[in-house]
């Protein structure tokens, strides 16, 4: 028998009918990108706040960001501001047990938690995670990405060298979209409001008007990734623009393991005369995932895709670029976690002049921060990484297999 928090999101999920994105023009949009330029937007915007900040996370950690952060939206409850805190269970693990018993009641600032796994349990659902960042602050700004609530790790993990900032974005925006964001928020918050206290305690949303257009301003939606109705929404869009490329594409994502109809796409983009850049991670984060996603890179170099692997500091950018009038930000990996079981969001935009500043950005990173991989650096891998890579990569498909047929949605 299904559970509550299942028939939660079940209903969460259909209150909206199955559509492509929809577009609205007239919206600013701005580039954020590392935390440095991030934060300060998102504190200073929850300073002006006057009647609510909603936020999900999928990390909210217990560091200086994290304090920073709690203190401005304790600040804006003070004031009479309605705080909506939803909290991943598994990515933010005890610190959000914790603020969940500290403002889980009623009151002006409140804390849910989406799916307060324990890792000792193990079960498909347990990989079905709340994995968006979105703050809204009364309805008037949005900042959607790939960017957490916590602290850059200063140090390499394995090697112990001084790191710059993540390569990570977010994007804020102003306009009539951040109506569909705000509903997407407040819709989730009550379907796990549903799902943990078992009855329909407050009533469902409704989505407000949405803004006016700013007449400078660009073409965008919000795409979301949910386990039922926009299953595969992110990975359409994708597709669509990788299939309509003519140019060149550009990806920088952490962790990217496509499937054979995501390969297939950008092999046949290569191989039509699209030049193909992927910038993905250089250092090592996830050991499984990391050897996973090298097992492919053999194929696409030989399709002329080029791999640029980002050395800088930790890659955890989701943003690509296809031809000169299609961009996306968001919390959205290309790889299985996301495509297949996460709630994602990005944000794709079809304007020349913002595509260009993302274009910009990605190429930066490129030509200053990674080292470009060859063929001929393949070839010279040992026969232990080749194997290594390709039994990390069996794993993560079996892997898949297993989790994927999870019916608690």
């Amino acid at each position: 028998m299904p559970s509550s928090r299942a028939i939660a999101e079940k209903i969460a999920d259909t209150l909206d009918p199955f559509l492509p994105p929809q577009f609205t023009e007239g919206n600013r949009i701005r580039v954020l990108g590392t935390a440095l330029a991030y934060f300060p937007a998102v504190l200073e915007a929850i300073s002006q706040a006057r009647s609510s900040v909603h936020l999900e996370t999928y990390i909210f950690a217990d560091d200086p960001t994290g304090h920073a952060v709690l203190a401005a939206l304790e600040a804006a409850a003070q004031r009479g501001v309605e705080v909506r805190m939803l909290i991943d269970g598994f990515g933010s693990g005890e610190y959000a047990r914790r603020l969940r018993q500290r403002y889980g009641g009623v009151g002006p600032l409140q804390v849910r938690i989406f799916r307060p796994e324990r890792w000792w349990r193990p079960q498909p659902s347990l990989f079905r995670r709340l994995h968006r960042k979105i703050v809204v602050v009364d309805d008037r700004i949005a900042f959607v990405g790939g960017i957490n609530v916590e602290e850059d790790p200063a140090r390499d993990e394995a090697t112990g060298e001084a790191l710059g900032p993540r390569f990570d974005v977010t994007v804020s925006c102003v306009g009539p979209m951040v109506a569909s964001i705000a509903f997407a928020v407040r819709r989730l918050w009550w379907a796990v409001g549903v799902a943990n206290m078992g009855v329909m305690s407050e009533p469902p949303p409704r989505r407000e008007p949405a803004a006016a257009p700013d007449a400078t301003g660009v073409r965008a939606a919000l795409v979301l990734r949910d386990n039922l109705r926009h299953r595969h929404s992110i990975e359409r869009a994708y597709l669509a623009a990788i299939r309509s490329a003519r140019q060149q594409i550009l990806v920088a994502c952490a962790y990217f393991l496509p499937g054979r109809r995501f390969r297939a796409a950008l092999v046949r983009a290569a191989r039509r005369g699209v030049r193909v850049q992927l910038v993905l991670q250089g250092r090592m984060r996830h050991r499984v995932q990391h050897h996973a996603q090298r097992a492919l890179y053999g194929q696409l170099i030989a399709a002329g895709i080029e791999i640029h692997e980002y050395q800088r500091s930790y890659l955890h950018a989701k943003v690509a670029v296809v031809d000169e009038n299609w961009a996306t930000v968001g919390s959205s990996n290309i790889d299985p976690l996301s495509l297949l079981l996460a709630r994602e969001a990005n944000v794709v935009v079809r304007d020349r002049a913002f595509s260009n500043q993302l274009r910009t950005l990605i190429e930066s990173a490129i030509q200053s921060d990674s080292r470009t991989l060859r063929a001929a650096d393949l070839a010279r891998r040992s026969w232990t990484e080749r194997v290594t890579d390709w039994m990390a990569y069996g794993l993560m498909r079996v892997a898949t297999v297993v989790v994927a047929r999870g019916r608690n949605y």
